[in-house]
């Protein structure tokens, strides 16, 4: 384990931001000085667990966060802080319904099963004005902006700072565009293990905004941030390993070169599909996102229905090539580790009860899917897919039923919050009725 003050006084760290990432998705943190991180790291951070979206009351004891040292990070371009991942604790026991212990859980449940499961994730954002009305480059305005060079060049100071920064942290970022959206970006890093993956994820959206406020720009992960543009998503690139470092998921003799364990994944992925939306999509705004009508640019690039299909793009699960999947499911709102978790509980869930997926489907689901007789449609709404989380006992609990009932009534309350809120086109459509 490392010694965090140690490190600090190696690498000239003056503070930590010692770290957790609540149920909504929410970082929190506690600025602790190099001279008191060992307190911290022996003894934990101190927080009120009711102060952030966790299910607790002002009658709770404190919540000790424990720095995980394995996934400290000193900012490169402010290097006297360091970021470190925390696990939150109570009354000397775990707190069960915070993301990153939901993940670990799940994580050492598949090491009993022998496997790990590795992956990558593709956060999209938008570069915006300061008050959000708006994307901040008055001349990208292409109809079809994807990979635009021009638009790229008019931001290179800020992707170039980030990417530079991920190359800094090792994490090895491999390539950088213009997404489909005006103003929206993307940045790829190499894959790992999932906790470290949900880790570095979290630190991603918080790098993104701060060096995005460097820059006098602000940036949004948020799933549908205006209503004629392609939103934000969040896809994970997954594959199965076993613990001698051999992939579980190919096979060369398949024609789509998946092994029977990779199918019995993905099934668990077809058979929670409805369910698992609730944390993949979180929020009232995901759901502009997925079932949305096209957008400027011609197609949405979510999903609308539980389908597979090969290296095709219109489907919940791509498969772009023999050696992992591709859940497209999941948008800028999701947390995390939730994310992470999500997907890996209902892929376990696939091989224990060695679940079938299904037929593959190689239409375009966008045009054709009238054409998939049978396939399930993704929730409408926020409230649909907590119904189907909640409804889907066997998800629940691979997930931890005291996380899931937490999770479930926070949720449950802000889309009654969001029910009780008067929108403009209410009054618009309804004033002379």
């Amino acid at each position: 384990m490392t010694d965090l003050a140690q490190w600090a006084a190696e690498k000239g760290v003056r503070f930590f931001l010692c770290n957790f990432t609540d149920l909504f998705g929410v970082q929190r943190a506690k600025l602790v000085p190099a001279e008191a991180i060992a307190g911290a790291q022996s003894g934990g951070a101190g927080f009120a667990g009711f102060a952030a979206w966790l299910d607790m009351t002002p009658a709770h004891p404190d919540m000790l966060v424990m720095p995980d040292a394995g996934s400290v990070m000193q900012l490169p371009w402010k290097p006297e802080l360091a970021w470190v991942a925390g696990d939150p604790w109570m009354d000397g026991a775990p707190v069960t319904q915070a993301p990153r212990l939901v993940l670990k859980e799940l994580i050492r449940k598949a090491d009993g099963m022998g496997l790990m499961m590795q992956s990558g994730v593709e956060p999209e954002f938008h570069l915006i004005n300061a008050d959000g009305s708006a994307i901040s480059d008055d001349r990208d305005i292409q109809e079809k902006p994807c990979y635009d060079q021009s638009a790229l060049m008019r931001r290179y100071d800020l992707i170039a700072e980030i990417c530079s920064t991920m190359i800094a942290l090792g994490w090895k970022p491999y390539q950088n565009d213009h997404e489909d959206a005006n103003g929206q970006f993307e940045i790829n890093w190499d894959f790992g293990p999932c906790l470290q993956t949900a880790d570095r994820h979290a630190f991603f959206k918080f790098m993104v905004k701060e060096v995005a406020e460097k820059h006098g720009l602000r940036a949004t992960f948020m799933p549908k941030p205006f209503s004629d543009l392609t939103g934000n998503g969040c896809h994970v690139h997954h594959s199965l390993w076993s613990a001698e470092g051999q992939t579980c998921v190919f096979d060369g003799e398949d024609e789509m070169g998946l092994s029977e364990t990779a199918y019995h994944f993905l099934g668990g992925l077809m058979a929670h599909g409805q369910a698992i939306c609730a944390i993949t999509n979180p929020t009232v705004n995901s759901y502009k996102r997925i079932n949305a009508p096209e957008t400027v640019s011609g197609a949405t690039w979510s999903p609308q229905s539980v389908t597979y299909g090969g290296n095709n793009r219109t489907h919940m699960v791509r498969i772009p090539d023999g050696g992992r999947l591709e859940l497209r499911l999941g948008d800028g709102a999701a947390n995390p580790y939730l994310l992470q978790a999500v997907l890996l509980a209902a892929g376990l869930d696939g091989l224990e009860r060695k679940l079938d997926p299904g037929k593959r489907l190689d239409i375009d689901m966008y045009s054709e899917g009238h054409k998939a007789r049978g396939a399930k449609k993704l929730p409408l709404n926020m409230l649909d897919a907590l119904r189907a989380f909640e409804k889907d006992k066997t998800l629940t609990a691979l997930m931890g039923d005291t996380f899931s009932r937490a999770y479930v009534k926070l949720r449950t309350r802000e889309w009654n919050q969001y029910c009780q809120h008067l929108t403009e086109w209410e009054r618009d459509a309804t004033l002379d009725c």
